[in-house]
């Protein structure tokens, strides 16, 4: 497949880039008053302090946009369709633990679904590989962050009986 005219590149990363932000913000609704809660916590001594988690997300979901993009732009649209439909399920997957945990303030399945969440971006990143190399290194960084924060939520939920159900 020939590669989309630049104007075409541009706007596509445009739009990976707003739809994957757009996904993020519906999480970030649910996180609103999440700084007061997590202050709240009993997290165990190696729990990343709260300010980093913004910082953090937005250079992950540059990186998820960006490796969706290349993977678009290596096969279009209809060609890549099952490693898109993968990461579209993923991000809707990271969006509702945010529910899940800081809206609903449900420990059990919030860590259910984180690690259903780790399966889903492995699935992303092996059928990313498939298509562009780039794109799964891209999601490397996502991967070892969700891993983390799949120990975090099981410690968090844990040592919090009272605060998550």
């Amino acid at each position: 497949m020939s590669l989309p005219s630049l104007t075409k590149q541009f706007l596509g990363l445009l739009g990976w880039v707003g739809f994957s932000y757009g996904l993020a913000a519906v999480g970030a609704v649910a996180s609103v008053r999440a700084g007061a809660f997590y202050q709240q916590l009993v997290r165990p001594a190696w729990a990343p302090p709260g300010w980093l988690f913004g910082p953090v997300w937005s250079l992950l979901y540059t990186f998820m946009a960006v490796a969706a993009w290349l993977v678009w732009r290596e096969q279009g649209l209809r060609a890549a369709a099952p490693a898109l439909a993968l990461f579209l399920l993923q991000l809707l997957a990271n969006a509702i633990w945010t529910w899940l945990f800081f809206r609903w303030r449900q420990g059990a399945a919030a860590f259910a679904e984180v690690l259903l969440l780790g399966a889903l971006i492995l699935a992303t990143t092996l059928a990313f590989w498939r298509v562009r190399p780039l794109a799964a290194v891209l999601l490397l960084p996502y991967l070892g962050w969700v891993s983390f924060a799949s120990v975090l939520t099981w410690a968090i939920w844990k040592r919090n009986p009272g605060l998550l159900g």
